[in-house]
């Protein structure tokens, strides 16, 4: 099967070199005639890279494989077209649109979105039926996980053939319903939102977050470093994304200090700045040596996190298995948020929750009815 690539930016470029790798011509499209020769080159850099260091016997043999095209007439004879462009849907719907015409009948259309609508995007097109979203995660080649997204249009048997195919790539696939950030980008808000929440309230300074949720919590990063490593011109739009699409619920809702950063064009490491300062010579802030919050910093943010899996176990985004796999595959988080709340305890997360939504009295703080549940009934998740 040929697969073609729409985009050959960062992701589009991942994903080729995935399916490149695991065998298959791919052709690669982009409008933009020197990103497409930038992205040939990298390409060629990185499989060198590869093969001196073992991990591929040949770079020349795979680079064979690729074509690069402006026209997206080279998909005519593709079997599967990953789009992998802005995240933006009336772009992504023209795009599917005018692939859809060049295409065979029974060509699969995927979208590699992270938060928006598949079935939006399916609308678009004349046969729904063949649309399904493949939310690969950045940098393609290393990240496991693969969200597989089936809009409501689309034909059922198509989502096995992608878990199969998604396998045979070496991929981790997970199954998630086509909700707005679907898994890791639902499940995953509160890591930043509450954090920055905390910080705003002044309980605590980012570098001290940070040192502990890495440090007290186990995450291999603390949600500033990690907001400032994605970049604010992707995570603070996902997180707006996610917030208007689901009807502003206020569990979503962003932060002015991110959008200003945003605005002010300080979009993290990308930049040279973000919450931190990257400027060559300029000293990390020190953490306080105050550590008497740290067990209420974790437990608000893990408690956040913990509701937020348990709400999408409750409302069926995914299996509990898949949960957990997304979680710890997607975002490497130490454990799975829903194993994390059978050794912490139901009826304690809920303690948490309940004593933050008596205190602010927002619904930001409401406990999944599953969570209340199982803290009830003392039963475990997984």
């Amino acid at each position: 099967m040929i697969v073609g690539i729409i985009g050959s930016g960062a992701m589009g470029a991942g994903i080729a070199q995935v399916a490149a790798t695991a065998g298959h011509n791919v052709v690669v499209y982009d409008n933009n005639a020197a990103a497409l020769e930038k992205a040939k080159k990298n390409l060629a850099a990185t499989l060198q890279k590869l093969q001196e260091k073992g991990k591929i016997t040949s770079a020349d043999d795979i680079m064979q494989r690729f074509s690069f095209a402006g026209e997206v007439s080279a998909f005519a004879d593709c079997g599967l077209v990953i789009e992998a462009i802005v995240e933006k849907i009336e772009v992504k719907k023209a795009v599917f649109g005018e692939v859809e015409k060049v295409v065979s009948a029974d060509c699969i259309l995927a979208s590699n979105t992270s938060s928006l609508s598949i079935t939006s995007i399916a609308a678009a097109c004349e046969k729904p039926d063949r649309v399904i979203g493949l939310h690969f995660f950045n940098p393609a080649p290393l990240m496991a996980l693969v969200e597989i997204i089936p809009a409501i249009q689309t034909d059922v048997a198509l989502i096995g053939r992608m878990k199969e195919l998604m396998l045979k790539w070496g991929k981790t696939p997970v199954i998630a319903k086509d909700t707005p950030g679907f898994i890791v980008n639902r499940v995953a808000r509160p890591f930043y939102g509450e954090a920055i929440r905390i910080m705003e309230e002044g309980i605590a300074d980012i570098a001290t977050i940070d040192h502990i949720m890495t440090s007290v919590a186990g995450f291999k990063m603390g949600p500033f470093t990690l907001m400032d490593y994605i970049g604010h011109d992707v995570n603070y739009v996902v997180t707006e994304t996610v917030f208007q699409s689901f009807f502003y619920d206020p569990r979503y809702k962003p932060s002015f200090s991110q959008k200003r950063l945003l605005e002010a064009g300080w979009l993290g490491r990308k930049s040279g700045r973000g919450f931190y300062n990257y400027a060559e010579g300029t000293p990390s802030p020190d953490a306080t040596s105050d550590m008497d919050i740290a067990g209420y910093v974790v437990d608000r943010i893990l408690a956040m996190l913990i509701n937020e899996a348990v709400d999408a176990l409750y409302l069926g985004v995914a299996s509990a298995a898949d949960l957990e796999i997304a979680m710890t595959k997607g975002v490497n988080y130490p454990k799975g948020l829903l194993a994390w709340c059978d050794e912490w305890g139901a009826a304690n997360c809920l303690a948490v929750l309940d004593g933050l939504y008596e205190q602010y009295h927002e619904d930001r703080y409401r406990a999944s009815p599953l969570l209340r549940k199982h803290a009830i009934e003392n039963k475990k998740f997984v």
